[in-house]
């Protein structure tokens, strides 16, 4: 097909945050949503050692930014059912699977789009709410040998549910598609509210499963979710589907033991991740979090972080700003590394960090967007420490989700329906 091409902006903007204006009562506030009780499919153990998947070492970043107007992002597929999420099954097959939030996986193989999903589980998803639906996807590391992967979507009762489904791995990567009735229930997590749901995952650098859990819903947590250690809801979640059944805890979780807080438990704070991702050479975590009222905002960790559970401070805090403070507010608090006011948008779309070979000059940028501006911005950490962001791209469509090919190039998909790749004019 004749690509589409999406033309690039530049605009500098230091980390130092300045004040905007505050958008109209009625902005709406993130794609994804919901909130949450847990409630475990079987019991999960306690693992002992952890598994020894790392990333790569010695990684390079460049220290600025390219100019945008050399690069476009290029539409290379159309006319997907509103495609909210995208990765890969590091297979060797170079395909990409595009979440349909109805309930399909789509694949994107060789400059084509086929007809036929990978995955259809629209007789079992509920897609009606404008956060609801099918709304992530993770491979198992080792799919090319089990065929293994994982999907977190909304059922018909309103919550969520964390499923393993395969798919025959000796079949040819063109023909091959994963069976309905494989489905295997790991997690459900109970949602009072159709709105932030979360429902991205991502395999760590460490071999386990990370699922982002929104604050279960409504507007500003009015539960208190983000920071009660005795709901799921408003986490990041870390499991071993690899051990034990339906999985075990690692070790390393901060209440492993039980004693605490939930042993799933591995940050909290949040209040609708939206999407997040491990930097394939660094092993740093970013984290989109959709805002409330006023601030969107980018977490990060930086690789074998260890003052855990990380607290990313909602509902206290609102990006920087306070937003429901207390006499004596935790001293763990994690600040955002960036935020934007709802003058540029509305629901922040978290990226990936570039990594892939043919474009260089984006080595070590983090790429991530906003959903009702389509603007695509740059983030990148200064020698320093500082960090960075220029305005990239404005790209005229409702950015829902990011990621990359197997070879690390990156890609986004739209509320319109189209998967765009990164590439130089």
């Amino acid at each position: 097909m004749q690509k589409r091409v999406l033309w690039a902006a530049g605009l500098v903007t230091t980390l130092i945050l300045a004040a905007c204006t505050a958008p109209a009562p009625n902005t709406p506030t993130g794609l994804p949503s919901s909130q949450a009780t847990s409630t475990e499919i079987g019991t999960p153990t306690v693992k002992v050692e952890p598994p020894t998947v790392t990333p790569a070492a010695s990684p390079t970043s460049v220290t600025a930014f390219p100019n945008p107007s050399s690069y476009q992002f290029s539409e290379v597929a159309s006319g997907l059912s509103f495609p909210i999420d995208l990765g890969n099954a590091a297979d060797g097959s170079g395909r990409l699977f595009i979440l349909e939030k109805r309930g399909d996986v789509r694949v994107y193989g060789n400059g084509q789009l086929q007809s036929t999903p990978f995955l259809d589980i629209r007789d079992r998803v509920l897609s009606t709410g404008s956060e609801q639906g099918l709304l992530g996807i993770a491979f198992s590391p080792s799919f090319k040998q089990n065929g293994y992967f994982y999907v977190n979507y909304i059922d018909l009762n309103g919550n969520t549910v964390i499923s393993r489904f395969s798919a025959d791995p000796t079949a040819p990567a063109a023909s091959q598609v994963a069976d309905p009735t494989s489905e295997k229930m790991i997690l459900s997590i109970q949602q009072p509210y159709a709105n932030h749901n979360g429902g991205h995952m991502v395999f760590g650098p460490d071999g386990y499963l990370y699922i982002g859990s929104g604050d279960g819903g409504s507007e500003g947590d009015p539960q208190g979710n983000g920071q009660n250690l005795n709901t799921l809801l408003g986490k990041m979640l870390r499991i071993d589907v690899n051990n034990g059944d339906p999985y075990s805890i690692p070790a390393t979780n901060p209440f492993a033991s039980g004693s605490g807080g939930l042993p799933e438990i591995w940050a909290y704070g949040l209040r609708n991740p939206w999407q997040f991702s491990f930097d394939s050479s660094t092993g740093a975590l970013y984290i989109g979090d959709v805002g409330q009222d006023l601030w969107e905002e980018i977490d990060y960790l930086p690789e074998n972080f260890s003052a855990l559970p990380a607290n990313f401070g909602w509902n206290l805090m609102e990006g920087d700003h306070p937003y429901k403070p207390v006499a004596n507010m935790p001293t763990n608090l994690i600040n955002p590394v960036y935020e934007y006011s709802h003058s540029l948008g509305c629901a922040v779309i978290g990226g990936d960090v570039y990594r892939g070979k043919n474009l260089p000059a984006f080595t070590g940028i983090y790429l991530y967007s906003d959903y009702c501006s389509g603007t695509v911005w740059g983030l990148i950490q200064q020698s320093d420490g500082n960090w960075q962001n220029q305005t990239m791209f404005k790209t005229g469509v409702n950015v829902t989700g990011f990621g990359t090919d197997e070879n690390g190039e990156i890609y986004f998909v739209s509320k319109q329906g189209g998967l765009y790749e990164l590439t130089a004019k």
